[in-house]
């Protein structure tokens, strides 16, 4: 019964989007509610990993998140798993356009490393690096645009593998060897420019 009204719910949600795509108003206001709370989760997965102190709040970033989305028109949504793909790649732009005014693009001239565990984790006094992930992301995105994707959706989404593997329509197995392989990349550039 409840698998029943998760996809009645994720119907809902698709319907809403392609309401949305068309420009319809009044569907971005009956969306939001619906998608809330995961914008919401994905946003305070997302600032864990922040510095201590980063004055973006988690309702500020879905906000900003899903006025860019859906405020400017225009945009088309595929389906339920393509909006939460958009809303952690818009996530991502945020917090780098907030990194980048803050100052974070200077270097530290020590330099420390990222952590790349279960998800990349920037420690707070490891902050500057965001900047610099940022650019590897879209340097990993001209060599393997799908392994950019599942590193963006796990560390900036916040999704599990199963979800990955159901937003990009692969099998979990090649989310986990795509992030495997991204993980490994990233570390080792992020190890090169650190020495």
């Amino acid at each position: 019964m409840e698998t029943g009204r998760a996809e009645t719910a994720r119907g809902e949600v698709t319907f809403l989007l392609n309401r949305v795509s068309n420009g319809e108003r009044d569907a971005e206001e009956a969306l939001l509610p619906r998608v809330y709370f995961e914008l919401h989760r994905l946003a305070l997965s997302r600032l864990k990993t922040e510095r201590r102190g980063h004055t973006l709040q988690a309702t500020a970033l879905v906000n900003e998140a899903y006025l860019r989305l859906c405020g400017a028109g225009g945009r088309q949504f595929e389906n339920r798993a393509h909006f939460f793909r958009l809303s952690a790649r818009m996530m991502r732009r945020i917090l780098v356009d907030y990194a980048r005014k803050r100052g974070a693009s200077r270097r530290n001239g020590g330099g420390t490393l990222c952590s790349l565990d279960e998800a990349i984790v920037i420690a707070p006094e490891q902050s500057d690096n965001a900047v610099r992930v940022d650019e590897l992301l879209e340097e990993l995105a001209r060599l393997n645009a799908r392994q950019a994707q599942v590193v963006e959706m796990k560390f900036y989404g916040g999704l599990n593998e199963a979800e990955i593997a159901a937003a990009l329509g692969i099998h979990i197995r090649t989310v986990r060897r795509d992030w495997l392989l991204a993980r490994a990349w990233l570390h080792e550039q992020l190890s090169s420019s650190v020495s």
